[in-house]
């Protein structure tokens, strides 16, 4: 069910989903009936339309039957029947089809009702059985846990409702009544077609048919069919490139393949233009372009990625979209905050080119895009502070500077506030979300994370050594020489320890830890038990294999994991508010490192 807010006024009807989405508006001069049926702990209002569309909003009390009742017959000029739902549990009775929607009673009351429209397929076995296979994979039914695949009536010979004949037996006389109303074989030719076109999400080549009322998408192993009252919106967003252009269409219901929902359709093709526009002219639906973010390369978004997916960041008027997959959407509204982090603080020197953005939500969602260019650090500010989003560790600095410095300033002498809270947070024991989970075995070496950033941090180490080594030997050759030029060097060479001191102190031992996702708590949980079950699978196979196990889970079996995840949010988040209060001990903490 899709929770939401019922308005009835003199016009007619209206329905909201609750968090946003498509309003259902339905006027009193297209309303054909009204029925009122108590269903199981509620009340269920039944709205038919003239054109044989049929809404149902369940969730009434008893006290709000009478009062509608009165309202509606004073408003509306409609009187609503009361209707019963039959509980006996009998599967034998007789059919009513009204419009597209066809009823089962048991007596007088009716035990279930299907839209015909959702009829995918038909077949008569034998002479007495009608078999009706129903739409699975398309927006019916895709916030359903469960979806009716397939219904099979005995329509016996002696049926006086479908008369037959020899030929022609009741069964397939009721089957014909069906097939005038279903979707089968889609009589209705389609405007225009494009075949052969590339989609992202659902993953796969189809061929995409327009027609008047919907569009459907045939592939070969899927067929989607999607109402256009269901596409909430369509998005434009060229690529950096200009060869190709990404087409978004976001659905409210999403289409459903398997256990997996798909709320944006992802096109990517040369074909862009003509599709938005003859789409838009039969769909209604409005298109969002690129807004006014420009990269530092002149383009209209900037390269990182999410959840290890690597892809593009569209900073829009509204809001921001991550494509291709996860194809993401937040709009500006549901962002508490955004915070600039520096990629990788602490390790190696990779990470002075990048930084990464987090993203937090009001219901405490986060978001983490990474890798992102550090080029494109003054673009995306300037953005986002035109926008009017808090930004995090902007701290007292009202401009750039506070944050730049964290991302730009590869030089360790000038000590920032800003950036050494950000190292503070991801660098030694205090590490990020994705060192605190992949811890590495002692046999593993380097980070799990990159390769690349292995063989740097061992070369890194040698180079320490070598230093370590001609230090040595700088201190022999400095016996016998001058006093004045010894103590010189020596005032040198306590600079040089002061700056060494101050690159290796990063940690501040009075930050708070930085909340984990559910993921997190998920892997913590689950890896030593893959180990045990696969020994000797090497620390990125049993990262990976976390990650295929995470993503197969449904949203009952990941809510323990996200229940740890909330609290451990909330608990950061109370945390930081008191570390941020003592923030002048950052400065104390930062001048004694020298000493």
């Amino acid at each position: 069910m899709n929770p939401g807010q019922l308005k009835v006024h003199a016009g007619g009807i209206a329905w909201r989903k609750q968090g946003g989405g498509k309003i259902i508006e339905v006027d009193k001069a297209d309303i054909a009936s009204l029925t009122w049926m108590k269903v199981p702990r509620a009340y269920q209002l039944g709205v038919r339309i003239k054109d044989g569309l049929f809404y149902k909003f369940i969730g009434f009390r008893e006290q709000d039957v009478t009062n509608l009742t009165n309202f509606i017959q004073k408003s509306i000029g409609i009187t609503p029947e009361e209707k019963q739902l039959s509980v006996s549990g009998h599967n034998w009775g007789g059919v009513d089809i009204n419009g597209n929607m066809l009823t089962f009673l048991v007596g007088s009351k009716q035990a279930f009702e299907v839209s015909l429209a959702d009829v995918a397929q038909t077949q008569l076995q034998g002479k007495t059985d009608a078999y009706l296979e129903f739409h699975v994979d398309d927006t019916t039914g895709a916030n359903e846990k469960d979806s009716l695949m397939d219904l099979s009536f005995h329509v016996p010979t002696s049926n006086t409702q479908f008369v037959g004949d020899e030929n022609r037996p009741p069964a397939q006389v009721f089957l014909d009544k069906i097939s005038s109303l279903a979707d089968i074989g889609s009589s209705e030719e389609a405007v225009v077609t494009f075949e052969g076109i590339a989609i992202l999400t659902p993953r796969g080549r189809y061929g995409v048919e327009l027609h008047l009322s919907f569009l459907r998408l045939q592939g070969q192993a899927n067929d989607f069919k999607i109402q256009y009252s269901s596409v909430v919106r369509l998005f434009l967003l060229p690529k950096s490139n200009q060869t190709h252009t990404f087409v978004v269409i976001t659905l409210d219901p999403p289409i459903r393949k398997g256990q997996t929902l798909y709320p944006h359709i992802v096109i990517q093709g040369l074909v862009s233009e003509v599709f938005t526009k003859v789409l838009r002219g039969l769909s209604g639906a409005k298109v969002t372009r690129v807004g006014s973010f420009r990269s530092c390369q002149g383009g209209y978004a900037v390269k990182s990625s999410l959840k290890a997916e690597d892809g593009l960041l569209y900073p829009l008027e509204k809001g921001f979209f991550f494509l291709p997959k996860p194809p993401t959407l937040i709009l500006h509204d549901e962002i508490e905050y955004v915070e600039f982090e520096r990629h990788g603080a602490g390790g190696s020197s990779v990470s002075s080119h990048y930084f990464d953005l987090l993203v937090k939500l009001k219901n405490d969602q986060e978001h983490l895009f990474r890798n992102i260019q550090r080029s494109e650090y003054h673009s995306l500010f300037d953005f986002i502070s035109g926008k009017g989003l808090k930004i995090m560790n902007l701290g007292d600095v009202q401009g750039t500077n506070g944050v730049a410095a964290v991302l730009q300033n590869s030089d360790d002498d000038a000590v920032d506030p800003h950036l050494e809270r950000i190292k503070n947070e991801a660098g030694g024991e205090e590490s990020d979300e994705e060192d605190e989970d992949f811890v590495a075995e002692e046999d593993d070496g380097g980070s799990p994370t990159d390769d690349s950033e292995e063989e740097e941090s061992d070369a890194s180490e040698s180079g320490d050594g070598k230093e370590k080594s001609a230090a040595k030997d700088l201190k022999k050759e400095a016996v016998g020489t001058k006093a004045s030029s010894t103590k010189r060097k020596s005032k040198d060479g306590d600079e040089e320890g002061s700056k060494k001191r101050r690159q290796k102190k990063k940690k501040d031992p009075n930050a708070p830890k930085r909340a984990m996702s559910g993921f997190m708590f998920f892997s913590n949980a689950e890896r030593e038990n893959i180990k045990k079950t696969n020994p000797g699978m090497s620390f990125t196979d049993v990262g990976r294999a976390l990650g295929e196990r995470w993503k197969k889970m449904s949203a009952e079996e990941k809510e323990p994991f996200e229940a740890m995840a909330r609290a451990d949010s909330k608990r950061y988040k109370e945390a930081m508010a008191g570390y941020k209060s003592g923030g002048p001990t950052i400065n104390v903490d930062s001048g004694n490192e020298s000493e």
